[in-house]
Parts: structure tokens; C-alpha cells; sequence
């Protein structure tokens, strides 16, 4: 697999993952840490990712 390939698919799986903690944690307690707050840092990583996934996939073809 390559580079390109493997920051493709963290990035989906972690956007994914993200994503369910930004929309349905607003209410739920836990010490140190929001949960809606990890979602967001969490699909904006995953964003960044894909992002890279991308410009690398179109680098290897160019």
C-alpha cells in the first residue's frame, strides 16, 4: 500500500470517528477533556489527511 493510499484511508477512518464525538457527545461528562471538542481536532486531522492523500496520489500520477 502506498503513502498516498495509507494517508487516504487514516484520514477517512479518523474523520469518520471524529465526526459521531462532534455531533452526539454535547451532553455527556468527562474530567480534563470535551468530547465535541476531541471530534473537532479529530475531523480536522482527518480532513488534513485526506487533503495529503490526495496531493500525494495526484504527485505519483503526475
Amino acid at each position: 500500500m502506498s503513502q498516498a493510499s495509507r494517508n487516504l484511508l487514516e484520514g477517512a477512518a479518523t474523520f469518520l470517528v471524529g465526526l459521531p464525538l462532534w455531533l452526539f457527545t454535547e451532553d455527556v461528562e468527562v474530567p480534563v477533556v470535551t468530547l465535541t471538542k476531541v471530534g473537532l481536532v479529530m475531523m480536522c486531522v482527518g480532513g488534513a489527511l485526506v487533503a495529503l492523500g490526495l496531493f500525494q496520489r495526484a504527485r505519483e500520477s503526475a
